[in-house]
């Protein structure tokens, strides 16, 4: 494949893994806006703390939307290591989050609830951005080049840090009859 294929194909993935990740952090986002606006309006929990809370309750969702939609292909063979990393990056992505919430809250004399909703987005968006970096390059690992390009009919199996070529098995329906 010629330098110029390989691009356009390293862009179109990373396009669609831009998209799939907005999915799911749409989905998030709607969690979150939700949960922070129930809990602003019903609870007599502080602005910042409610909007902490209600980021938790979107990160358990999204890490499900990532791990088995997004970057379903990704390595799974250090679950603990994933979720650990995952929830370390999450919790940083929550205090890029709250920290602007909380300082249009307590700095800025910013609390209504079209304003707090305003800098809950704002925050979501500045945390996004590091989130998708650090999912893609930290949490959810990219397989070894050799397991992602098996030949068609053949799966790439890792064992052992060895890509290992082995024939796909399909049921054949007439030699089932």
């Amino acid at each position: 494949m010629s330098e110029r294929g390989s691009l356009r194909t390293r862009l179109e993935l990373l396009a669609r893994e831009v998209a799939k990740f907005g999915v799911v952090g749409g989905v998030g986002l709607v969690v979150n806006i939700v949960v922070s606006n129930l809990l602003w309006r019903y609870t007599a929990i502080p602005t910042v703390r409610a909007g902490l809370l209600a980021t938790f309750v979107a990160v358990l969702g999204n890490y499900i939307g990532f791990r088995y939609w997004t970057y379903r292909d990704r390595d799974k063979s250090g679950r603990t290591r994933e979720l650990t990393l995952f929830l370390v990056f999450s919790a940083v992505g929550a205090v890029i989050e709250t920290g602007v919430l909380y300082t249009a809250t307590y700095g800025f004399g910013w609390d209504t609830p079209v304003q707090s909703n305003v800098f809950k987005i704002l925050g979501i968006g500045i945390a996004t951005l590091f989130r998708f970096w650090s999912y893609r390059t930290w949490v959810f690992k990219a397989l070894p080049v050799g397991a992602a390009k098996a030949a068609p009919g053949v799966e790439g199996v890792v064992r052992q840090g060895r890509t290992e070529r082995v024939p796909r098995v399909e049921a054949d329906s007439a030699a089932r009859r």
